[in-house]
């Protein structure tokens, strides 16, 4: 009973949308100082431009305001417990950004954290969160999947669609410069996206760049309103646009970087706007740079108008496939090997532990597949999740907590047709109480790897396993299925 109203009190807060929240003096403090922490774990950010936006373990609420001119209320249930976290991908000056399998639907997304009690980290966090929620899944944005609060470490995390072919800064690295087709056809979708942003919801962006995935607000990138302190708008946006397509499309960023952020802004200030050479680069590649880098902000053109420049349009026939370049330009033994262990070490979580995370296997299926074991093959998720219910009962025996758990001891990948990853997995039985993973691969947050605890395998196998399986994406990204699962346990 403990349990369930601690479960209430936190529910409460964050799910009661009829209840209505107080108008009172919180909402006159500074947006960066107006935050409040409830005893049940719950963060309220309020502003009178942004709402307020309940948080907490279960997720995020926004609420209605009478300061606020949109009344919508839009819940996120999206909590920490229902996320399996596999270390960082990248991070910045003032977020982490890590990967994560979102467990009730499999999906890979990417984490992105921020402090909450520091005042200028909760300011990009309230006009991020502000961004997300009125800018749902729309094309050219990152789609947001809610946020939710973790009390112990004071952060709260961003769960967003992660975008397995990383930041155009990372393919700069590898390759120096874009080409000019790839480059229109990445900057097509850029646009639909930011005159969504700026046509439909009135937001600015604030910080275009190669590795906008962690966004940390440098002044390489930012416009000359912005340094002399005028006020600023969507213009902002696109002279940040011409700066990232010029260093894409050249390999070179156009201003002398590494002599101080002073040295930059006056260069920004004081020098012409840098324009790409004639040469070497097409006219209309020229022209769209020259459009987006007016000086005057009231000179350059919308990202609306910018979706009918010439170097837009120019190859719009040509047929530009720009996953295929994507997958030219990065490891794919290494991106599968990586997905290959998430993926494994989620289903064998689910296994191995409790039996409300365990319910979720069954969506891990489609109707097509397939899995055989001990001479049977068994089609569809619910003969599927039958089977595997009564192996993994024999398995538990008797003797819980401690029972017969896997420990994978081999994994192996390989490419499957276009887009999927064939797994094979070896191991053994030993009598425990957790998951264990040998190995160098990915880790999950929390699960320690059999060499931290020095167990000697040999001496507590009671049977050992080999697995294979055949993981398919489906047309949702970042979530696979399994098509095809073949299980042999032998003493």
């Amino acid at each position: 009973m403990a349990g369930l109203e601690e479960l209430r009190k936190k529910l409460t807060p964050l799910f009661d949308a009829e209840k209505g929240f107080s108008t009172g003096s919180t909402l006159d403090l500074d947006p960066c100082d107006s935050y409040t922490l409830s005893d049940s774990g719950t963060v309220n950010l309020l502003s009178r431009s942004y709402g307020v936006y309940n948080i907490n373990e279960l997720g995020l609420q926004k609420c209605t305001t009478l300061a606020v001119d949109d009344s919508s209320e839009k819940t996120y249930r999206c909590g920490s417990h229902e996320m399996r976290v596999f270390g960082a991908i990248g991070s910045g000056a003032s977020s982490v950004v890590q990967r994560a399998i979102h467990i009730p639907t499999h999906r890979i997304l990417a984490l992105k954290k921020i402090n909450i009690f520091e005042k200028e980290k909760r300011q990009q966090l309230l006009t991020e969160i502000r961004t997300l929620c009125e800018a749902p899944c729309y094309q050219g944005l990152v789609e947001f999947h809610g946020a939710f609060y973790t009390p112990d470490s004071g952060q709260i995390s961003i769960a967003l669609e992660y975008m397995d072919g990383g930041s155009l800064a990372d393919i700069l690295r590898l390759r120096k410069r874009i080409p000019e087709p790839l480059l229109s056809s990445m900057f097509q979708k850029l646009l639909h996206g930011l005159s969504y942003l700026h046509g439909v919801r009135h937001l600015v962006h604030r910080d275009i760049k190669p590795a906008n995935l962690l966004v940390n607000l440098k002044v390489t990138y930012m416009s000359p309103e912005r340094i002399r302190n005028e006020n600023y708008s969507y213009p902002a946006d696109i002279w940040s646009l011409g700066l990232a397509l010029f260093e894409c499309g050249t390999g070179e960023f156009p201003y002398t970087a590494n002599e101080g952020p002073v040295n930059l802004m006056l260069q920004i200030l004081d020098d012409p706007s840098p324009t790409p050479s004639k040469h070497n680069f097409s006219p209309e590649f020229c022209s769209f740079i020259e459009a987006c880098l007016q000086k005057d902000a009231d000179a350059r053109p919308t990202a609306e108008q910018l979706l009918s420049h010439p170097f837009i349009t120019k190859y719009e026939d040509s047929q530009v496939d720009l996953a295929v370049f994507v997958r030219s330009v990065f490891d794919p033994t290494q991106r599968m090997k990586d997905l290959a262990d998430m993926l494994t070490i989620h289903f064998y979580l689910l296994f191995d532990g409790p039996d409300e995370l365990w319910q979720h296997t069954r969506t891990l299926y489609s109707e097509d597949s397939v899995f055989s074991f001990s001479g049977k093959q068994l089609v569809g998720p619910n003969d599927i999740f039958a089977s595997l219910s009564s192996i993994r009962s024999t398995l538990a025996g008797d003797w819980p907590p401690e029972r017969l758990v896997h420990v994978v001891e081999k994994l192996q990948c390989r490419a499957h047709g276009q887009d999927g990853v064939a797994i094979r997995v070896s191991g053994s039985f030993i009598v425990g109480n957790q998951f264990l993973i040998c190995g160098d691969g990915v880790q999950v947050e929390g699960l320690p790897s059999i060499k931290d605890l020095s167990i000697d395998i040999s001496s507590k196998r009671m049977g050992t396993f080999r697995e294979q399986f055949i993981m398919e994406p489906s047309n949702i990204i970042g979530r696979y299925s399994i098509s095809k699962q073949e299980l042999y346990i032998m003493q």
